[in-house]
């Protein structure tokens, strides 16, 4: 059995070994699925972190890197214990139909068709926490309101944010992001 992890944002550069050790390289031709930095993070001082996003997101070619399990439930306690969340918020596709949790149809539909056609992958799991500024600001996501927000995060959320935007592959390219490489008060961490 074939199983791969998608990712896109930290999985990639903050390195974990109790799960990095489970995983392969990564490898820069994954599905294209919508992402925004929209998630405000409660473990990064209310920093910006990217996730699916299907109203606000940039279309987004991600990563992908096989798991050396053989068990799909041990690859998505993996992702889930490094993630630090609860299995609700763990996407999992199992290619014959006998399982699906998490994502829009739209994002399904790119995973299911990329893995079936490009790389022929039995289970893809992925990150799904929710993009949920709204939820947790009370203002609606726009990129003038997500710089609003991060301008007023304390000195150690900014730093966390600063990490987490800039650090983020460069195959990751969105409105977001864009805006904040050029602003001047958005500098790259040390």
């Amino acid at each position: 059995m074939r199983i791969c992890i998608l990712g896109w944002g930290s999985l990639i550069w903050d390195t974990r070994p109790e799960f990095d050790e489970h995983h392969g390289m990564w490898n820069l031709d994954g599905p294209t699925l919508r992402l925004e930095f929209s998630r405000v993070s409660e473990t990064r001082q209310r920093a910006l972190t990217l996730a699916i996003d299907p109203v606000h997101g940039a279309h987004c070619r991600v990563a992908y890197a096989e798991s050396s399990r053989k068990n799909p439930d041990d690859a998505i306690g993996d992702l889930r214990s490094r993630e630090g969340t609860v299995l609700r918020h763990i996407g999992a596709m199992f290619l014959d139909g006998s399982r699906l949790q998490g994502g829009d149809e739209v994002t399904r539909e790119a995973i299911r068709t990329w893995a079936r056609e490009k790389k022929r992958f039995d289970v893809v799991v992925w990150t799904d926490l929710p993009a949920d500024f709204q939820k947790k600001t009370g203002v609606p996501f726009s990129v003038d309101a997500a710089c609003t927000h991060l301008q007023g995060l304390s000195p150690q959320g900014k730093s966390k944010a600063a990490e987490y935007v800039w650090r983020a592959p460069d195959f990751i390219v969105t409105p977001l992001r864009q805006r904040l490489q050029r602003e001047s008060w958005f500098a790259p961490p040390p």
